[in-house]
């Protein structure tokens, strides 16, 4: 018999299976990475193309399809942050993995349906026709519910999987986990970036070159393997119990200091006793945003604190470590919402697909790129530069200036953002030309027709992407980790999913106003069906415009955020953090 846990160590974490065995530990980590990578594979290999299959197979106009595409995306990166309050408030990130499988097995099964069942599609219509007939109720039901099941299940595995495979190695020794961890996540964000290029080159060739129901029964197969890779190894696996989330907590705050709205707040920093957990080292909350500081005031000891020195009421009297936690949100929200545009500009995806398959993307006589493949040039620049950046070319500027080189993360973020204003400049330009090849070639009217223009002049546009990715989005990230409290991480880690799906919907939003703002009048839409009439390269300049003024105010914010934390005088020779 082993030694017996303490009871602090069993209500922290308590398995729910109960085994002879040891549960746990490495044997669990091929699972669970596989059952991520399939998952990724899967639902990225239906990205790319799906604009041209609602295109086409659903008749749908280039602006319908864009804004299915882009709810689609933001309902993707938003249900995490549910998913991940549901795992650690509610059920346990076990139910909940294992819910999303299922869920996203269903949807691309469904939409795979779609292609095998005439009756699930409108009637085939030539493109050059302006009597295609439009899609069924009913048909669209069955189509967005696919992408509502497909969402769903992946707002069930990505909120959870990373911190799954984490406590499967959490085995009490500190020093021993880190290097296990490192290792695990180096293999975790390895096998997700392998399954971005394998789904945006090999998936995408499959469905431009065996058909839709080739092309997306593949990646529906890939998704059971998923399930089935994380299912068998359910025997095997450490269950924690859900405990309190810290989304409550905050929710806790904003509530208990609206209830306590009418409190005075003494001018005298010692005229107040303030709730705090025991051994805390935060005594008093800070006076900045003090009508927060009126949450954690204990007015009446006796009824408002238990005998154990907790909140009889958490929803009227928090501590102080909640109160400052919610400050530290506050205070990034409003670099937070540089990002936003940022995230406008990446997800940009439909339209490149549409140009790439209007130009020559032959490389050979006998081969070329599939139009939905050129992502993979961004997601080569991100890896290679993620890979350089520390390794070589901050160690050839530290020996240029002769003293240790570093890129603060808010200059991170910001070059992110220069880059990608350049790929906007780029990506217009490119389509300018296009367009006017198009018009002198004397195929405008035919949105099928290829000009004779290399598609190669997309990758520009997507290199600078994948640049402006490395540093802002990486950039984000290590801000909310490094400026929110430990304690925080899970919110910081939700952070920049929010700011991805306020993106997709701001540049849904974006694309349907300038589509409704030009077309008046009786006049040409900029973003008419057929992308030789009107002026993409227009819009693209808009964006290109609104990235100009989202910079300004990143400056703005940047200055008035003041200096981070560990931020020290540059006669210092410690690394600036931020």
């Amino acid at each position: 018999m082993g030694s017996t846990p303490s009871d602090e160590e069993r209500m922290i974490k308590e398995p729910l299976l109960i085994s002879q065995s040891p549960k746990g530990g490495l044997r669990t980590m091929p699972f669970i990475i596989a059952n991520e990578a399939f998952e990724r594979l899967a639902s990225i290999g239906l990205l790319p193309n799906m604009i041209l299959y609602l295109c086409r197979e659903y008749n749908m106009e280039i602006i319908a399809a864009t804004n299915v595409v882009f709810i689609w995306s933001a309902a993707s990166n938003f249900l995490p942050i549910l998913g991940a309050f549901a795992a650690d408030s509610y059920v346990g990130r076990y139910p909940i993995i294992g819910f999303g499988c299922l869920t996203s097995l269903l949807g691309m099964v469904f939409l795979w349906l779609t292609t095998i069942f005439p009756q699930l599609r409108p009637p085939v219509c030539d493109q050059l026709s302006n009597n295609c007939e439009s899609s069924t109720a009913s048909q669209l039901l069955f189509l967005y519910s696919a992408f509502a099941f497909m969402s769903i299940g992946a707002g069930g595995i990505r909120a959870s999987s990373l911190a799954f495979g984490a406590d499967q190695l959490d085995k009490g020794d500190k020093i021993k986990n880190a290097g296990i961890l490192q290792s695990y996540f180096s293999w975790y964000y390895v096998s997700v970036s392998a399954s971005s290029m394998f789904a945006v080159t090999c998936i995408v060739y499959i469905q431009d070159n065996f058909g839709w129901k080739v092309g997306f029964g593949v990646p529906a197969v890939l998704m059971l393997l998923s399930a089935l890779s994380f299912f068998l190894a359910s025997p095997f696996y450490v269950e924690f119990k859900a405990n309190t989330s810290l989304l409550t907590g905050l929710t806790q705050v904003l509530v208990a200091s609206y209830k306590n709205r009418h409190i005075n707040l003494s001018s005298q920093a010692t005229g107040q006793i303030y709730h705090h957990k025991n051994g805390s080292t935060l005594v008093m909350p800070t006076e900045n945003l003090r009508c927060l500081n009126k949450a954690c005031i204990i007015r009446h000891p006796e009824h408002e604190l238990t005998e154990d020195g907790r909140a009889s009421n958490p929803w009227s009297l928090c501590t102080v470590d909640q109160v400052e936690d919610l400050k530290a949100v506050i205070k990034v929200i409003p670099l937070w919402t540089t990002g936003v545009m940022m995230a406008v500009t990446v997800s940009q995806n439909s339209l490149p697909v549409l140009q790439a398959s209007s130009m020559d993307r032959h490389i050979t006589p006998n081969f070329e790129i599939p139009s939905a493949s050129f992502t993979i040039f961004m997601i080569i620049t991100l890896v290679i530069w993620v890979g350089l950046c520390d390794r070589i070319i901050i160690s050839i500027a530290s020996k240029i200036k002769g003293k240790p080189f570093h890129l603060s993360l808010k200059q991170r973020m910001g070059i992110g953002l220069l880059f990608s204003i350049a790929s906007m400049a780029a990506w217009a330009i490119v389509e300018n030309v296009r367009r006017e090849l198009a018009i002198k070639e004397g195929i405008s009217d035919d949105p099928q027709a290829v000009v004779q223009m290399s598609a190669m002049w997309l990758i520009p546009l997507e290199v600078l992407s994948g640049l402006a990715t490395a540093f802002n989005t990486i950039g984000q990230n290590e801000f909310y980790y490094s400026e929110l409290p430990k304690s925080m991480s899970s919110i910081a880690s939700t952070l920049l999913l929010a700011g991805t799906s306020v993106g997709n919907l701001v540049a849904s939003f974006i694309l349907n106003a300038l589509d409704d703002i030009t077309k008046r009048g009786g006049k040409e839409s900029w973003v008419p069906d057929n992308i030789n009439k009107g002026h993409y390269d227009y819009y693209i300049w808009l964006l290109a415009g609104l990235s100009v003024a989202n910079f300004m105010y990143f400056l703005a914010c940047s200055k008035a955020y003041g200096p981070c934390k560990g931020q020290i005088s540059e006669n210092d020779s410690t690394r600036e953090h931020c």
